[in-house]
């Protein structure tokens, strides 16, 4: 049980796959948080290349020398799992406008469910602005080197998996 001074932030996605761009942004929210839980979604409004156990595990991995970091599956509203983990903020990462005004949007609803919960926006660095799941999937689907965009164990699983879809 964490101790009450311990200040948690919530990380939350569907992490399909868990990119160096993610990456960064725990490592960021780590400068300025106790503690870090990445909570994967079990995302059931989306269709995912790779099951939840496996996205947990990507982030296991790539979290696994940063430091306080939990990796944890959530479903449902996000400011109830924060209430559950006596999280006091939540990290979106955002690499652009169009991010922005979504994030903003959801963090306004978020403040009217909970509103000692904070947002807290965090930009990856610049190199890792353009890189987005969906991207590394497509390039990945396609046969393109994504060994920029996601740690090798991950770039090593889409290979696996593009190979057995044919």
């Amino acid at each position: 049980m964490p101790t009450p001074s311990k200040r948690i932030a919530v990380y939350s996605g569907t992490f399909d796959p868990f990119t160096l761009g993610h990456t960064d942004v725990v490592r960021r929210a780590l400068g300025l948080f106790d503690q870090v839980i990445v909570a994967v979604a079990m995302a059931h409004h989306k269709k995912t290349l790779f099951s939840l156990e496996q996205r947990v595990s990507q982030v296991g991995q790539a979290c696994a020398s940063l430091g306080d970091v939990r990796v944890l599956p959530f479903e449902g509203l996000i400011m109830d799992f924060c209430a559950a983990q006596q999280a006091c903020a939540v990290v979106r990462g955002v690499r652009n406008l169009t991010d922005f005004d979504y994030e903003a949007q959801m963090a306004a609803m978020n403040r009217k469910l909970r509103p000692q919960v904070e947002t807290v926006f965090l930009l990856p660095d610049a190199p890792l602005q353009c890189i987005s799941s969906t991207l590394v999937r497509e390039i990945s689907k396609l046969g393109g080197d994504v060994s920029q965009m996601v740690s090798p164990a991950v770039a090593e699983q889409l290979r696996a998996v593009h190979a057995a879809q044919g």
